[in-house]
């Protein structure tokens, strides 16, 4: 697997989870150069560090080809892959086939647990459509396994 990570983001808070029927929040997201994964907690500074226990989404993945592939389709120039609020891009690997298994990023080890399912926000923060789009392809929710440091590599 020659996966390569390409942009990474954080955010102290939810602007969509937890926020069905109501508007988004307002919270940023930031592009950070390097985070700190930690052990069963996630990715230090963000919204979903320490959520709960065993929780399936301390650190989420998404790939670049797929943010390319639906920039494309809905002609969409002025905004990046962070819109997605997706925590690590990368490029390299289809997401969808770490599904259960262990992999390894940068000397740190994740378990892919789940695809990371778009939902309604999609179609609002980025284009009309985006959502049934990104529908099997909304990138992977994973577990932190080992503690180390993540960095950009482009």
């Amino acid at each position: 697997m020659q996966l390569t990570v390409r942009a990474i983001y954080i955010s102290p808070e939810h602007n969509y989870f937890g926020h069905y029927g109501k508007a988004p929040g307002e919270a940023p997201l930031v592009e950070v150069p390097e985070v700190e994964v930690v052990t069963g907690r996630g990715i230090v500074g963000d919204r979903f560090f320490d959520y709960k226990q065993d929780y399936k989404g301390q650190v989420t993945f998404f790939s670049q080809e797929v943010y390319e592939s639906v920039a494309s389709q809905f002609e969409v120039t002025d905004l990046g892959p962070g819109v997605f609020r997706r925590n690590i891009v990368v490029s390299g690997v289809d997401l969808n086939t770490l599904i259960g298994k262990e992999f390894t990023v940068q000397g740190v080890q994740f378990r892919g647990m789940a695809e990371c399912s778009p939902c309604e926000w999609m179609n609002l923060a980025f284009a009309p459509g985006a959502e049934a789009a990104l529908k099997g392809r909304g990138g992977l929710r994973a577990q932190v396994l080992t503690d180390g440091v993540l960095r950009c590599e482009v």
